[in-house]
C-alpha cells in the first residue's frame, strides 16, 4: 500500500487560518494553535458587533436630535410625541442629519411638532 502524506491539507489549513489572524498582536498572528482560537474569537464579535452596531447608531442619532431639540426648549420624548400626533414619519437617523447640517429645516419640525402637542 502506498503511503499517504497529509501535509499539503494541513499547510493549506493552516495558512488559511494564518491568513485570517494577519494583523492580530503577538503570537496570535503566527502560531496556528493560538491563531485558530483568536480568528474564532474574532468572528464572534465581528457577528455580534454587526447587531451592536445598528444599536450603537441609533442612540447616537437619539442623542443628536435631543441636544438639538433642547436647545428650543423641549425634551427629546416631547418632540417624537409630537411628531407621531402630527403623523410626522422621518426615522431618526434623517432627523439627526437635518439637526446637524439644515437646522433651519429642523426648526420646522419642531414648529410642526409643538403645534401638534398644543391642539
Amino acid at each position: 500500500m502506498a503511503r499517504v502524506k497529509r501535509g499539503v491539507t494541513a499547510h493549506a489549513r493552516h495558512k488559511k487560518v494564518l491568513k485570517y489572524a494577519k494583523g492580530f498582536r503577538g503570537r496570535t498572528s503566527k502560531c496556528f494553535r493560538v491563531a485558530v482560537e483568536r480568528v474564532e474569537k474574532s468572528w464572534l464579535y465581528a457577528y455580534r458587533d454587526r447587531r451592536n452596531k445598528k444599536r450603537d447608531f441609533r442612540a447616537l442619532w437619539i442623542q443628536r436630535i435631543n441636544a438639538a431639540v433642547r436647545s428650543a426648549g423641549m425634551k427629546y420624548s416631547t418632540f417624537i410625541n409630537g411628531l407621531n400626533k402630527a403623523n410626522i414619519i422621518v426615522d431618526r437617523k434623517i432627523l439627526s442629519k437635518l439637526a446637524m447640517e439644515k437646522p433651519s429645516v429642523f426648526a420646522t419640525f419642531i414648529e410642526k411638532s409643538k403645534q401638534a402637542l398644543a391642539a
